[in-house]
């Protein structure tokens, strides 16, 4: 039996044309696309919920100018506050109440472990997630996923290469979070000092639910080392900074990405105790006036004043939360009117020399059906007091 089409559903087929936007591509209409994400906007790792309120500004932003291709971007944050259980409980809302397309710039490794199974299970892309977790580069394990982190353990393979060769006869400490975070840069020296590790490295833990690491500092520093590895988040590493000041010793250290706010890390810790204290990084510095007149740092620094004002620009988990953004949009545009999950992961692995404007000169996106991570390239800084200071060209796991 044939049905008859009343006219006002007729009209509402012409208008949708051939693409049935509820089948073909959940979150997906001719005047939105949905997107999830969620991030510890409280809990332990709070400083880092900064990021997604960047993203969100910065989504703001692109409707304000009319979204992309005539589709504003519903970007859907939630706050899971760095406990796993509660990370499943959000994403589940997001793929099965909210209908998004796909998942974008979800934060911290024990988040996305603890969902990483049932997106897949689901088809749901999982883009530009925020961990450098070394499994997460398995693409074969996870084909849905790209990452927005130098992998930990290629971060952690130039700290120990740099180590190697500037302080080649000295013992190294490593504090680590007692997770994935953590131990991939534990792995990392293990992989690159091999026999040596155990005569000149000595490692020890923490939980993220620790009130402090002062414990952990003192014995690290009866251990004779030159060297100080901090594999953590914010709380804890300005914590190391400030006892290892507070006890007169004085290592080089170095801190992880995750780390690296001047904001949330070395001005909880005290800028001047923070001297000398190095990084890599692939982002501009706001705070350094040698980018000051790029296009990069002044759009960004409209932007703040614009979506963001009063924040504290130094930062720089605002500017990673804005350079997200920023690629976000870039995929949209590159997916084109086909916004299908099954085109946005092809998209987001076929990203080709992508130089996003607050990345540092010579790093750019590059993705692949065999690299799935967005970043794999970082520059050494030093803490000079006053601001980071570059002495590095760009390094990657295989530099020497």
């Amino acid at each position: 039996m044939f049905k008859v089409f009343k006219p006002a559903f007729a009209l509402m087929l012409l208008a949708l044309g051939s693409t049935a936007y509820a089948a073909d591509a959940p979150g997906v209409t001719p005047s939105e696309i949905k997107v999830g994400g969620v991030f510890p906007f409280s809990g332990p790792a709070s400083p880092y919920g900064i990021i997604g309120q960047a993203m969100l500004a910065y989504v703001q932003s692109i409707n304000d100018r009319g979204g992309i291709n005539s589709r504003k971007v519903n970007y859907i944050a939630y706050d899971d506050a760095y406990s796993p259980p509660k990370t499943v409980e959000q994403v589940r809302k997001l793929v099965e109440s909210d209908e998004v397309a796909f998942m974008f710039g979800q934060l911290g490794t024990p988040g996305n472990t603890a969902v990483a199974k049932y997106l897949i299970s689901k088809g749901v892309p999982t883009i530009a997630i925020a961990s450098g977790s070394n499994k997460f580069t398995n693409v074969a394990e996870f084909p849905l996923t790209t990452t927005s982190l130098v992998s930990f353990d290629t971060e952690g393979k130039i700290y120990a290469k740099f180590l190697a060769k500037t302080l080649p006869s000295a013992k190294y400490a490593i504090l680590y979070q007692n997770d994935d975070l953590g131990k991939d840069y534990v792995n990392a020296f293990k992989a690159m000092l091999k026999g040596d590790f155990d005569k000149k490295v000595t490692a020890m833990a923490y939980e993220i639910s620790d009130p402090t690491v002062d414990s952990q500092v003192v014995n690290l520093k009866s251990s004779g080392a030159e060297a100080l590895l901090l594999a953590g988040t914010p709380k804890f590493a300005a914590q190391a900074i400030r006892k290892a000041a507070e006890i007169g010793w004085k290592p080089v250290i170095l801190l992880n990405y995750p780390s690296s706010s001047v904001g949330a890390t070395l001005r909880p810790a005290g800028l001047e105790r923070a001297t000398g204290v190095m990084v890599g990084t692939n982002m501009m510095d706001p705070t350094d006036t040698q980018w000051t007149n790029t296009e990069g740092m002044k759009s960004y620094r409209t932007f703040i004043d614009k979506y963001m004002p009063g924040v504290d620009i130094a930062d720089t988990n605002i500017l990673f939360g804005y350079t997200q953004a920023m690629l976000l949009e870039h995929l949209i545009k590159q997916c084109g009117n086909d916004l299908s999950r099954e085109n946005i992961i092809r998209q987001a692995k076929s990203l080709k020399n992508v130089a996003l404007p607050t990345l540092l000169p010579g790093v750019s996106i590059n993705t692949s059906d065999k690299i799935n991570m967005n970043y794999t390239q970082l520059r050494l800084q030093r803490w000079t007091g006053t601001r980071w200071d570059l002495f590095s060209a760009v390094l990657d796991a295989s530099s020497e």
